[in-house]
């Protein structure tokens, strides 16, 4: 679904969509009948995600006869009785109008092309929000990880997505708890743009303990799905809208993950479609950074550590490039050779005379001395009634030993953003709560 002509502006310059648009109204310009948007939208009742079937049969004869067919119940089809008993297309739509979504479908100028390219794509997308999810993900990045994360990632994956955001990039994730939730509060934290696609209906925030700021990220981002609204947030379903987090972003971060964690099928994904992976390193100690390191082994994620290296991973070759990290220059590094040369010559607890440190130098006595006024004036060294000894090296400042480490401090580009603590509930569907 298009956006305004002669615009209305969103964050960062987003456009935005015509109110009418949004409740699910399609604009004119938007190609695919109402027919067919019907079809699609009860394909996403009726049918998982990625079936394979129906993918093929939906290439062969097109939407509105395969719903058809499938309502017809013929051969292998049968098995979608019972929800084709159940379907009520009008009900979909109209819970969906009255929390703000609208089916976005193959052919309307708000479908994603990149979408496309999956090996079944979605038979349609239910989005909340303002936004048009085409402009809002042309610049994104998937930033990923670990429920159950420990406060290192927590802070880690705040400071990243706040630094993305700063630089107008659209944080993508998946509103779970942990990781997904910290990469969004990051976001919002700086009035940055920020999408969730979700495992179940839009209608039913999930977890619930994150119903909160699912309402928040339907006011100001998107929140997407491809499940019709009231659909429980199953564990396929999830694996399932891992591909299209990879699918809408430039590219995917993980933060934090164990080895079994379903981030990583995220990242398997993101391969697939040949985009690119960053991982975020933590401590060989802990089992929650095990499969981020395991993926950099494995050469499928490139090692990341500041909102710098992601944007030169996910970017455009040579304008998003970053340089190389060097350690800033300290007086020593500024000496000319020759002072350099003296300098190494100076010993530091005994101080010696100047014909040792020229013989130790191998430079002329003159050159030396020189040299050494250039040195104490710079107070590398110290003069004592005609002998010298280095000066002592300037005491370091006591690093604070925040949860974030250096990865935290690089992505925040300022001061650090912390993650709200949010409390972790059993992971049940809960109630059906609306997000309008």
């Amino acid at each position: 679904m298009s956006a305004t002509t002669g615009p209305e502006s969103g964050r960062a310059g987003l456009r935005l969509l015509p109110r009418a648009s949004v409740a699910g109204s399609p604009p004119a310009d938007d190609r695919a009948t109402d027919d067919v948007r019907r079809a699609r939208a009860a394909l996403s009742r009726v049918v998982e995600p990625r079936d394979v079937e129906v993918a093929a049969l939906l290439q062969e004869v097109g939407p509105l006869e395969a719903m058809a067919r499938i309502r017809s119940g013929h051969g292998t089809l049968a098995r979608f009785a019972a929800r084709v008993r159940a379907l009520h297309v009008e009900r979909d739509l109209e819970v969906a109008a009255k929390v703000g979504a609208r089916v976005v479908v193959p052919g309307d100028a708000e479908w994603a092309e990149a979408l496309d390219s999956l090996p079944i794509p979605p038979w349609c997308l239910w989005v909340v929000g303002r936004l048009d999810l085409v402009d809002t993900t042309r610049r994104s990045v998937a930033v990923v990880g670990a429920r159950a994360a420990t406060s290192y990632g927590e802070h880690v994956t705040t400071d990243l997505a706040a630094g993305l955001a700063r630089r107008q990039w659209t944080v993508v994730s998946g509103a779970a708890l942990g990781i997904d939730a910290a990469a969004h509060h990051g976001a919002l934290a700086v009035d940055g743009t920020t999408v969730a696609v979700v495992a179940g209906g839009v209608d039913r925030p999930y977890p619930a303990a994150n119903a909160t700021l699912l309402r928040r990220i339907a006011e100001v981002g998107l929140v997407v799905s491809e499940a019709a609204p009231g659909a429980a947030p199953m564990k396929s379903r999830f694996l399932s809208r891992n591909r299209l987090i990879a699918a809408l972003t430039r590219g995917t971060v993980v933060v934090e993950a164990d080895l079994r964690s379903g981030s990583r099928n995220t990242v398997t994904h993101a391969t697939g479609l040949s985009r690119p992976v960053g991982a975020v390193p933590g401590p060989v100690t802990s089992m929650m950074s095990a499969g981020c390191h395991q993926e950099i082994r494995d050469q499928k994620a490139v090692l990341v550590t500041s909102v710098d290296e992601i944007i030169d991973l996910v970017g455009d070759i040579g304008d998003d490039a970053c340089d190389e990290p060097r350690a800033p220059d300290t007086v020593v590094d500024r000496l000319s050779t020759e002072d350099r040369a003296v300098l190494e010559a100076v010993p530091f607890r005994r101080p010696v005379a100047l014909d040792v440190i020229a013989r130790d130098a191998a430079r002329p006595p003159l050159v030396v001395r020189a040299a050494l006024a250039r040195l104490e004036q710079a107070r590398l060294v110290i003069g004592e009634s005609g002998t010298w000894r280095k000066a002592p090296a300037p005491r370091r400042k006591t690093a604070s030993t925040g949860s974030a480490g250096s990865a935290g401090s690089a992505g925040s580009s300022g001061s650090s953003v912390r993650a709200p603590s949010r409390p972790r509930p059993a992971l049940d569907a809960g109630p059906t709560l609306p997000l309008g």
